[in-house]
């Protein structure tokens, strides 16, 4: 409640980021004696904080290097047809986010989805909705695609994260982009009919700084690749994948024209939040107030399936009030205390899977929507309502969910 409560009201005032009431939450559990300031340090996951210090600096290369417009101008400047041209604009933010998070896809979009209304005369609402959903979709089918996945790869234990999420949910993720399009294009009766998209990137984006967010994007992808393979093999591999993006940026940043510049645009509010987030979650569960709730809905037995459905509905409930990436860290301190030794692949992932479309649910089910709400707000004087929001979220998140499952049941 206190993380729906933080986001309701940066949504009235939102010139008071969300981190900054999440670090008051954390001062307030300090303060009160909730949690020792002895046990403030144990409390935060140092392996996560390196990871996405690791992924933002060279994210925040790529995308002041223009290579991010770049590869999804390319793209989108290819289709003939509004319908060809919606999918391809699901599909190309949806992969973008799988790779540069989806809060950093919900910042570079709405300029996007503004160019292709004024092109298509596509309502603007529509693009903007297509959007929220494609990046959250999308991020959901990599380690690397949001900070819940990243709590999840790095607390679970989970031998090979990126090839086991690849595995669950990369051929659902890429239909339910596929099928959320149309949902959208069905409910705003958007009309089929030719469209020649003539806008081109940044032309920076040859610069030395794409070339080295490339290689560097590249380098994390493959060193991951790399890690699984001999964790599967049975050979020597790290088991702290949290330090991969944080070594790549290491090496890659004094290649950087303006590095200063680089670490200045580093998402610094985000790894505030999950700072924070790690000491306000660590007292909510010691005062075991949210124990019995989640027992209730998920008490969890020897049975994948049933476990599975319950993981599911969990997520989807307890996302909406408490946001994905808290509840994803209270879920994990749930299954600890379980023991969460007869949990597989299946039960990890689709907690991964159910936490982030549940974001898709409601406008204030995942930080995202908020940047994109802000963004167009404050740029193209239109708003989106939360109901309007959650007619089209419920259809979508529904129909996410349905697909997910029986990949998840049929793969195991």
């Amino acid at each position: 409640m206190l993380v729906s409560l933080s986001l309701i009201l940066r949504y009235r005032k939102p010139s008071v980021p969300v981190w900054c009431y999440m670090a008051f939450f954390s001062f307030l559990a300090v303060a009160s004696g909730l949690i020792p300031v002895e046990q403030v340090l144990q409390a935060i996951d140092l392996e996560v904080i390196l990871f996405l210090i690791g992924m933002f600096s060279i994210v925040s290369l790529a995308e002041s290097s223009g290579l991010l417009d770049m590869l999804a101008w390319k793209v989108m400047g290819k289709p003939k047809t509004v319908y060809s041209l919606l999918l391809l604009y699901s599909l190309t933010l949806g992969l973008l986010a799988s790779i540069a998070m989806n809060d950093t896809m919900a910042v570079m979009g709405p300029p996007i989805a503004y160019s292709l209304s004024r092109v298509t005369g596509i309502d603007l609402e529509a693009l903007i909705l297509l959007l929220a959903f494609s990046i959250t979709i999308g991020s959901t089918m990599t380690p690397v695609g949001n900070p819940q996945n990243v709590l999840i790869a790095v607390q679970s234990g989970m031998r090979a994260p990126l090839t086991t999420f690849l595995k669950f949910l990369l051929a659902p993720t890429i239909l339910n982009l596929a099928l959320t399009t149309v949902i959208v294009a069905k409910l705003y009766n958007v009309k089929n009919g030719k469209v020649d998209v003539k806008m081109e990137p940044r032309e920076f984006a040859r610069s030395r700084d794409a070339y080295v967010a490339s290689a560097a994007l590249a380098a994390v992808i493959l060193a991951l690749l790399l890690n699984d393979t001999l964790a599967l093999l049975n050979l020597p591999h790290t088991e702290h994948i949290g330090v991969v993006p944080f070594v790549v940026a290491a090496g890659a940043l004094p290649f950087a024209r303006r590095p200063r510049e680089v670490i200045k645009s580093v998402d610094w509010g985000t790894i505030i939040f999950f700072a924070t987030m790690f000491i306000t979650m660590k007292a909510i569960w010691d005062s075991g107030v949210l124990y019995t709730p989640l027992k209730a809905v998920s008490p969890l037995n020897t049975d994948p399936l049933a476990n599975t459905l319950q993981v599911t509905l969990a997520s989807l409930l307890f996302s909406q009030l408490l946001s994905n990436v808290p509840f994803v860290k209270l879920y994990i301190d749930y299954l600890h205390t379980l023991g969460n030794t007869h949990l597989g692949n299946r039960e990890w992932i689709a907690l991964a899977m159910s936490s982030t479309i549940a974001g898709n649910l409601t406008l204030l089910g995942a930080a995202s929507n908020i940047i994109i709400l802000e963004a167009v707000e404050s740029r193209y004087d239109r708003t989106i309502s939360p109901l309007k929001f959650m007619k089209v979220g419920a259809i979508v998140t529904t129909l996410n969910t349905l697909v997910y499952l029986p990949f998840l049941v049929l793969l195991s």
